[in-house]
């Protein structure tokens, strides 16, 4: 698990060196640069090392929450504090603490320098790769009402040939088991709007990587390597199979079901309050927009909604939700993956799904502990880009543990 993390986070800094390059930059887990064009930025990486070393630095904040009326213990509001001290004026966190069948909504916001209690469950946040969750969902829905395997060949389902030899399954998609690298290779890091990398991706592009520049890292199904492009791949193709949209399988399949009316993966559709991103230096970062790759990473949501759809995954006759939480691939002795879900032995004993998520403007994480019917959600607008990013994972487990 930890080797997982400090991977993401090394690609991540190399990429935040880069954007300083061309203005702007990709993301945490959504949309790092193919791992072959990665070698080409480690010049720019020894080259502005010191510059990053300054980048987004924040005066750390006063403690507002301590003589606050709170749902949370002082134990819980002193981790929420030393968490978030050093992320800039206007950040906002909207927790979701979840006891079985009990919800305690916990909102704050860093203003004048110290951080503070306020409302904001209700409120909308980017959730980054926690989207891919959905995605998987959305196969699962399908394999129960016997529309397709988990083991079917994608190529079965389009109309046109993906230029490979070998299968990938549907499975391999939603585990990161395809081969498929993190991000096609046409997904040009120098011509795209760096503000808003996916929205010009579309199906004509897609189909052209898949039936000319494709080349899998390896064999389908014999190892983890984490791919947006995969889950983007899946989102298609299970629209494709449905002659529909993403977003109205979304809204079909699990958000009506669920009742979150407060969550899209279309921003024009937004109903509630959408809190602004911010890049690693607290100034307004532009929202993203998703074309053919929406699968990876579009989703729009409120803890709220979130927690609605968690209290589901807690209920042992939702067919279509514990079948993402079965295990498909043994990553290492501490993890494993479902569909999409990360299944992750912890060292006080706890077995937690989790999945987290990343933007120019937002970072969020999700870990449910199945067995004991808690878990913690929370949606930030702390760039992936962020020195201090990996506090929302941090503070998302340390929370888990106060739940016992």
């Amino acid at each position: 698990m930890q080797q997982q993390l400090i991977t993401v986070i090394t690609q991540v800094a190399v990429v935040r060196i880069y954007s300083k390059l061309i203005r702007s930059g990709l993301t945490q887990n959504m949309n790092l640069p193919h791992e072959n064009r990665m070698k080409n930025y480690l010049t720019a990486l020894i080259a502005l090392i010191f510059l990053s070393c300054s980048n987004g630095q924040t005066t750390i904040a006063k403690n507002g929450l301590e003589n606050s009326k709170s749902a949370i213990d002082k134990e819980q509001a002193q981790l929420i504090f030393n968490h978030a001290k050093s992320f800039p004026n206007h950040t906002q966190l909207s927790i979701a603490l979840i006891k079985k069948d009990k919800i305690d909504f916990i909102g704050i916001k860093r203003t004048n320098d110290t951080i503070t209690f306020i409302e904001n469950y209700k409120n909308v946040f980017e959730i980054g790769s926690i989207t891919k969750v959905f995605t998987a969902t959305l196969l699962s829905n399908f394999v129960k009402d016997q529309k397709l395997n988990l083991e079917d060949n994608i190529q079965d389902d389009i109309d046109f040939k993906i230029n490979i030899n070998q299968v990938i399954t549907f499975k391999e998609l939603a585990n990161h088991t395809s081969g498929l690298p993190r991000l096609p290779s046409n997904l040009d890091l120098q011509k795209i709007d760096q503000d808003n990398p996916y929205k010009d991706y579309d199906i004509e592009q897609l189909k052209e990587y898949l039936t000319s520049e494709i080349n899998l890292n390896q064999e389908p199904g014999t190892k983890y390597e984490y791919s947006n492009l995969g889950a983007g791949i899946l989102g298609f193709e299970l629209s494709k199979i449905a002659n529909s949209s993403y977003e109205h399988l979304l809204q079909e399949k699990i958000f009506k079901k669920y009742k979150m009316f407060n969550t899209t993966s279309k921003r024009e559709n937004i109903q509630s309050t959408l809190i602004k991103g911010l890049n690693p230096d607290g100034e307004i970062s532009p929202n993203w927009d998703f074309d053919v790759l929406a699968g990876g990473g579009a989703i729009f949501s409120s803890v709220e909604d979130l927690s609605k759809f968690a209290l589901a995954q807690f209920d042992d006759k939702n067919e279509e939700l514990i079948i993402t939480q079965q295990p498909t691939f043994k990553v290492n002795e501490n993890m494993s993956i479902g569909l999409a879900w990360h299944l992750l032995s912890m060292k006080n004993g706890d077995k937690l799904i989790w999945h987290n998520g990343g933007t120019g403007g937002y970072t969020s994480s999700m870990a449910l502990n199945l067995e004991d019917k808690n878990g913690i959600i929370i949606l930030s607008n702390v760039s992936a880009f962020h020195k201090k990013n990996r506090n929302i994972d941090q503070l998302c487990f340390a929370l888990t543990k106060t739940l016992k």
